[in-house]
């Protein structure tokens, strides 16, 4: 009885610090973009003897849609081949809509560039392994990305382009 009393104090007191319990709700999630391409089909699925260099790019974009929903983009870019040989190229742009409530204004962008995308990317990556697979190639399976880490360099690179313009 204690505990459930302790519980409901707790959050009435997280309640009375703003008016409203923080909450982060994905609306809809969507595939926005999908291409895959295999120059070199059938050729390009013969058996090799090494494996092939994976360049994968990966960015984020996130769009106001009101004062509380936003529309983020994750945006996953992989190229498998030698020198001159494509093997694939895919690229997607997988979209979420998400509804921010009751944070502090500056927690908005790191929600916006690390947490959204952290929830998008599971769902990316199985697109991304099922349109390889398909495509006649193992499936790629991507490496977790550390979102806190791209959205710390970005941040970096705005002050750095900002102290060149001011001066």
């Amino acid at each position: 009885m204690a505990d459930k009393k302790e519980k409901a104090g707790e959050a009435a007191a997280a309640q009375a610090g703003n008016g409203t319990q923080p909450s982060l709700n994905i609306l809809a999630q969507y595939v926005k973009d999908l291409s895959f391409e295999s120059p070199g089909a059938p050729n390009s699925l013969r058996a090799r003897e090494s494996s092939p260099g994976i360049n994968i790019n990966v960015n984020v974009n996130a769009n106001p849609l009101s004062d509380t929903e936003f529309d983020v983009n994750l945006t996953i870019a992989a190229k498998a081949g030698g020198d001159k040989d494509v093997l694939f190229n895919v690229e997607l742009v997988y979209g979420g809509v998400f509804r921010l409530s009751g944070f502090p204004q500056e927690h908005t962008l790191p929600l916006l560039f690390i947490e959204c995308p952290r929830l998008l990317f599971p769902f990316a990556r199985q697109i991304i392994a099922e349109c390889t697979r398909n495509g006649g190639f193992p499936p790629l399976m991507i490496d977790p990305i550390d979102f806190a880490q791209m959205f710390q360099a970005r941040m970096a690179e705005e002050q750095a382009r900002a102290k060149v313009k001011a001066s």
